[in-house]
């Protein structure tokens, strides 16, 4: 197969710990030709999306050690074809570049994108979430989303609780996520301020969430494929900070899904799978969902370790599964053509 990763640039990966090497790594181990390419340097030409690649050199023996592989990586640009690829995976960092799915929206019927760009569209602020049909709130928690400071502030005081979540809506890793607290009323309208309207008077959305009681605990990171769970990790806050992030100073820990925590992964995988969300994270606290991560999904690299699997190995499986059953409803199509002409 011919596999191109949309992602960060190559002197940017982080080689303990990276979840897209990891699949570069299989890819490349199982002879597949393989490709990375920023967004910034796809192209139009003649009329057809073309990106000026990094083509990886096929080596006789692929180093087995992450590092080694990582350190010996040759490359050569060439300017090929997107549509050429049998396999996409975006995995850029957020935000989400609308420009970049522009591009991808000529060769998604040739292509399979991994994930889907209409799906990437929806799925890629905060609001994917929390909107999940779920009117007694057994699996999101209690969410307002609005620009409206007058409102917002009226939501916090009329709630049952003393704490609630405060985030922006196109926020990630972590980013500006605080907990507010009714006792420090006189600072909300500060933080709404700041918030919403920012330094450059341009009003944004924020997230207000009620705050569930085992944040202090942690999260749960999941891995779905294919509307499946995979793998999970604990990832537990540091004792000065409300984040998990372990980028943000939460350590990563083992973990075992409970009985809520697969009811609520079977409940919404297959929302996933129609969305074309074939490879997510999920943000899990107390059982409830918090999170959906789209663009870049990480944790192979730690729910590895902590279980001894290699959870690149199902991901390339499943591609392979996809494209090879691609391939041969092609040539079904293209026999009964023939034998209809030949009739």
């Amino acid at each position: 197969m011919n596999i191109c990763f949309l992602m960060y640039p190559w002197d940017r990966v982080a080689p303990e710990t990276d979840t897209t090497l990891r699949m570069i790594h299989e890819a490349a181990s199982r002879r597949h030709k393989v490709a990375i390419l920023m967004p910034k340097n796809l192209t139009i030409r003649e009329s057809m999306t073309f990106g000026f690649c990094r083509m990886l050199k096929r080596e006789e023996k692929v180093p087995q050690n992450i590092m080694s592989f990582y350190k010996k990586a040759e490359f050569k640009e060439q300017l090929v074809p997107m549509s050429g690829f049998d396999v996409i995976f975006v995995r850029t960092n957020p935000p989400l570049d609308p420009v970049m799915l522009n591009f991808l929206d000529s060769v998604k019927d040739d292509t399979f994108i991994v994930n889907d760009i209409d799906g990437l569209r929806k799925a890629n602020n905060k609001l994917y979430s929390a909107a999940f049909e779920d009117p007694e709130n057994k699996i999101i928690p209690i969410t307002h989303v609005s620009k409206n400071k007058d409102y917002l502030k009226k939501v916090i005081k009329e709630s049952d609780s003393e704490k609630m979540i405060l985030k922006p809506l196109e926020g990630y890793g972590g980013s500006g996520v605080i907990v507010i607290e009714k006792t420090a009323m006189q600072s909300v309208t500060s933080l709404l301020d700041f918030y919403i309207t920012g330094k450059r008077g341009e009003d944004h959305y924020v997230i207000l969430q009620e705050y569930l009681e085992g944040a202090k605990d942690g999260d749960v990171r999941v891995l779905m494929l294919n509307g499946e769970a995979i793998g999970a990790m604990k990832r537990v806050p540091s004792s000065d900070d409300v984040r998990a992030n372990v980028h943000a100073g939460g350590t990563a820990h083992k973990h075992v899904l409970t009985k809520e925590e697969k009811a609520l992964c079977k409940k919404i995988g297959p929302k996933l799978v129609a969305d074309g969300l074939y490879f997510v994270g999920l943000d899990l606290i107390g059982g409830k969902l918090i999170e959906i991560n789209v663009c870049s999904p990480g944790g192979i690299t730690r729910i590895n370790a902590f279980n001894r699997v290699k959870l690149q190995q199902k991901v390339l499986d499943f591609v392979e599964n996809v494209v090879s059953n691609k391939e041969k409803a092609i040539a079904r199509k293209h026999a009964f053509r023939k034998k209809i002409e030949d009739a």
